[in-house]
């Protein structure tokens, strides 16, 4: 298709918008069907990726019975003869004969013929030497497969890895974890009537969304290169074109801010025609973030890629970054697409009719309460700044004071679990 047809076609209605809810579900869909292969990653390097296979313990959790405190093994009843001594790290000879102990340290395996551990605190040694006391009722070494059995699965595939299940790998037994492969982002901006430095004046505003999409996106698990960032490009369908060829020829998703709309120098998607992108989703009822929009591109062999279109405007840019790439993304890492959690409204919350009102907030996690925040306009910055995610009030609703509803957490940092 040429670039006039494709700006023809680009003129034909749009459909209606999808639901708030119902675009989020889609998207992740879409993504989830293209999950991004498997890859090897070294336990230090795992930080960050997603299981793409359960993990699984290679042994009993202990191995062994390990003894829980520094004591005495002992056999039998007392006192006791010491016969040797046993550190972490070593393999014990067994007690053989009653009325027999080895000191032992907190860690170490457990001698064969044990049958009971006295604590250091809880003995004393007899001017003969040999130990006495009186064990606790309760056993003092952890049984192998106390907390796990070989084999057994500890963690599902689709699981965020985070330190702590770096540990847990490697209590078990791994060097490496079978993880999603990081998705490739890059990110064009449009509008070449942007400055890129100094201050705003002279009727050209500053981008805030080419420095700061990035780091967003990286918090959402990607991989974003300096060089993956372009823009501004300039305001012509060639441009577009060719700059969203280029950026899909090594990622698995461009984001693009800007040219969401059908104005005079709104070309994005024209450009999508031209390349033959499908709409997973073309608009959304939502505000602020109204014109934004999923679509997909398959090539002949089948690999499959995805560009958002962010609004121009950086709030509005920012819910359609929570609204559809977030979700997109875990799809892409096999991640479960989690839950939202829930706070009560502090202060009311105006609905926006027939759209979902996405409404910024600041949390008080020990009340359980959200606040909403000033500065909240499309274009505004400041608000989002102190903000922890999106308060959502559903279609023909208001938010009044005392009403559970969803928040949107803002995204943390690769590994960091959200409240």
């Amino acid at each position: 298709m040429s670039t006039e047809t494709a700006a023809a076609a680009a003129q034909v209605a749009a459909p209606p918008p999808a639901g708030w809810e119902e675009a989020r579900s889609r998207v992740y869909a879409v993504g989830l069907a293209a999950a991004l292969p498997p890859v090897q990653r070294a336990l230090a390097d795992a930080d960050g990726y997603t299981l793409a296979a359960p993990l699984k313990t290679r042994t009993d959790l202990p191995a062994f019975p390990t003894s829980s405190v520094d004591g005495w093994a002992v056999r039998g009843a007392g006192p006791w003869d010491v016969v040797g001594r046993v550190l972490a790290g070593q393999t014990p000879a067994g007690l053989t004969a009653d009325g027999t102990t080895v000191e032992i340290a907190t860690g170490a395996m457990v001698p064969t013929g044990t049958t009971a551990i006295l604590r250091i605190e809880d003995s004393r040694r007899t001017p003969d030497g040999r130990v006495t006391g009186t064990p606790r009722p309760h056993p003092e070494w952890r049984e192998p497969g106390e907390e796990a059995v070989a084999g057994e699965e500890l963690v599902p595939a689709g699981t965020p890895v985070d330190p702590a299940l770096i540990g847990l790998a490697a209590s078990c037994g791994h060097d490496q974890l079978t993880v999603r492969r990081q998705p490739r982002a890059a990110l064009l901006v449009f509008g070449d009537e942007l400055l890129t430095a100094g201050p705003p004046g002279s009727g050209r505003v500053r981008d805030a969304l080419g420095p700061a999409v990035p780091s967003w996106l990286r918090r959402y698990g990607c991989q974003v290169r300096p060089s993956d960032v372009v823009g501004p490009v300039a305001d012509t369908l060639p441009a577009h074109v060719a700059a969203l060829r280029g950026a899909l020829a090594g990622a698995d998703l461009v984001c693009t801010t800007g040219g969401t709309m059908h104005g005079p120098v709104d070309h994005l998607h024209p450009a999508l025609e031209a390349l033959g992108a499908d709409h997973v989703v073309n608009t959304v009822a939502v505000r602020p973030g109204f014109p934004m929009l999923l679509a997909r591109l398959v090539d002949a062999d089948g690999r499959v890629r995805f560009v958002a279109g962010l609004p121009g405007n950086p709030q509005s840019a920012v819910v359609a970054l929570v609204s559809l790439v977030a979700p997109l993304l875990a799809g892409l890492q096999g991640r479960v697409l989690p839950a939202l959690p829930q706070a009560t409204l502090a202060e009311p919350v105006p609905g926006r009719g027939d759209y979902t009102h996405l409404a910024l907030v600041r949390l008080d996690r020990a009340a359980g309460t959200a606040h909403p925040v000033r500065h909240v306009g499309s274009a505004m910055l400041r608000g989002l700044a102190g903000a922890d995610g999106f308060a959502v009030i559903r279609p023909g609703t208001s938010g009044e004071v005392g009403t559970r509803v969803p928040v949107v957490p803002l995204p943390l940092l690769p590994g960091e679990r959200t409240w």
